[in-house]
């Protein structure tokens, strides 16, 4: 979760929102990412997305079984959906996200029964590191859009 830490400040300092995931195979890192959707103007790059894509490159299978993903935030539905299609083994994740958690905090895809695939998952490691970063990050361009 650190090494996903040092890459959400890779995200916040070229502008997007600071958040980083890594995926781990046995023991190693595989893949990994950050948030980049404003500097790829693509909607769909997302940290996690970035890192699962990078890890089925460098397995050579769109499948990721037996591996572990990382991410300082909860998965929004797109990346909760990658997560099971990918057939990750394990999420990790830092902070919660009231506004669009789909792993609990507003939706629950990772869990549903009718899913051909399960994951396993833990919320809340290194929570206020991993929540610190965005509400610093939210906090300041409130800051910067404030009139006056």
């Amino acid at each position: 979760m650190r090494h996903a830490l040092l890459l959400a400040h890779r995200a916040q300092a070229a502008g997007e929102v600071p958040v980083g995931a890594v995926v781990v195979h046995d023991g190693r890192i595989v893949g990994e990412g950050w948030n980049r959707p404003i500097g790829t103007c693509d909607p769909s790059a997302h940290a996690e997305l970035v890192a699962l894509r990078a890890a089925a490159r460098r397995l050579g299978n769109y499948r990721l079984t037996g591996t572990t993903l990382y991410v300082t935030l909860e998965p929004c539905v797109m990346c909760a959906g990658a997560i099971v299609h990918a057939r990750v083994a394990r999420l990790v994740f830092g902070a919660w996200d009231p506004k669009a958690g789909a792993v609990r905090s507003v939706y629950d895809v990772i869990a549903q029964p009718r899913l051909n695939h399960r994951v396993e998952w833990h919320g809340g490691v290194l929570e206020d590191a991993c929540g610190g970063i965005l509400k610093q990050f939210f906090r300041a361009r409130r800051r910067a859009m404030a009139p006056g």
